[in-house]
């Protein structure tokens, strides 16, 4: 039996300050700056779920809702949804604060996913992730038809192969 970990002890809040070397021309948060944040915090949620070193596999669409300015406040939030074997899906949500007028906002929302390596940089199994409330819960449940459609999209899985999309998709066999 595989050991089990709670999605909500892989939980990681991380947080910057926007400075000049990490904006545009315009004064906004370089999304490469961003994505760099992103992953360096979903990687931490997924070594604290599998106590391992952990490489990136994919990233899901990461869309700009609002911009971020210089001198605003970054809360980036990131815990494992589910693991699989060896990989694990993490959800990132990112708040956007400027401090003086008081407003917050999010910002960016994406799923990165991780495999475990052993110390020769093999992948090794992960605990089960246990999902508790109802918000981890729902995400857990999505976290299949969001791995099916990820390895269509790599061409590692043919869509009559995905189950959990089917019933979504009505596709025939």
């Amino acid at each position: 039996m595989r050991k089990q970990k709670s999605v909500k002890d892989s939980y990681v809040r991380m947080t910057e300050l926007v400075l000049p070397n990490d904006t545009n021309t315009l004064n906004n948060l370089m999304g490469g700056r961003m994505m760099h944040w992103m992953d360096i915090v979903s990687a931490i949620a997924a070594q604290k779920h599998s106590n391992r070193i952990v490489v990136t596999a994919s990233v899901d669409n990461v869309s700009f809702r609002e911009s971020i300015k210089l001198g605003n406040v970054i809360t980036l939030e990131a815990q494992v949804t589910r693991a699989f074997s060896t990989s694990m899906e993490v959800h990132i949500t990112v708040w956007a604060e400027d401090i003086p007028s008081g407003t917050k906002v999010k910002s960016n929302e994406a799923y990165f996913t991780f495999v475990a390596l052993d110390e020769n940089g093999n992948s090794v199994p992960v605990p089960e992730a246990i999902p508790e409330s109802a918000e981890e819960q729902e995400k857990f449940a999505g976290a299949l038809r969001r791995r099916q459609l990820r390895l269509i999209l790599a061409g590692r899985m043919k869509p009559n192969d995905a189950n959990e999309l089917k019933a979504i998709f009505e596709l025939e066999d």
